[in-house]
């Protein structure tokens, strides 16, 4: 029984930490106050200077955008929130006191946009990331580029 305890909780502590690896060849990319960060493919390139913000060919393909909100304290969403936005149980990937992880968008068509949004906790605040995919792009990069959410961290 002792062993399960064990078993689970390091998968637990470890869960958030595999969620923001960069990597291997990606590129991340800060908020305009370097205070949080996200990863992109390294094809992505950067949506104009200090903005927190990289695309896929333009805009209208895929963009990926992370920002910071100094003060404001994160927490879970509230069941009567998750409702009222109409978030579907099944596209609720995690709610908890390490991160909020859901898509709020699917494609219908080939001309329409998936999104997906993830929030974290930082030091001074929430850290935060929205990222907006044609179909054209593999529903896991858009994942992968939610989960690399962090804070920025430490310069020791």
């Amino acid at each position: 029984m002792r062993e399960c305890a064990v078993t689970a909780l390091v998968l637990l502590c470890s869960a958030p930490a595999l969620g923001q690896t960069v990597p291997p060849s990606w590129k991340v990319v800060k908020d305009a106050k370097a205070t949080c960060q996200i990863a992109v493919p390294p094809e992505w390139v950067p949506f104009g200077e200090n903005s927190g913000a990289a695309v896929f060919h333009d805009s209208t393909t895929a963009i990926a955008v992370v920002t910071s909100q100094p003060g404001q304290e994160f927490r879970p969403l509230s069941p009567g929130l998750v409702k009222s936005i109409g978030i579907p149980k099944e596209r609720m990937y995690e709610n908890s006191a390490g991160r909020v992880f859901y898509q709020d968008r699917a494609a219908r068509t080939p001309d329409e946009t998936s999104a997906w949004s993830s929030s974290v906790p930082n030091k001074a605040g929430t850290c935060s990331c929205h990222v907006v995919v044609l179909p054209s792009i593999p529903e896991e990069t858009a994942k992968k580029i939610a989960l690399s959410l962090s804070p920025v961290p430490d310069k020791t």
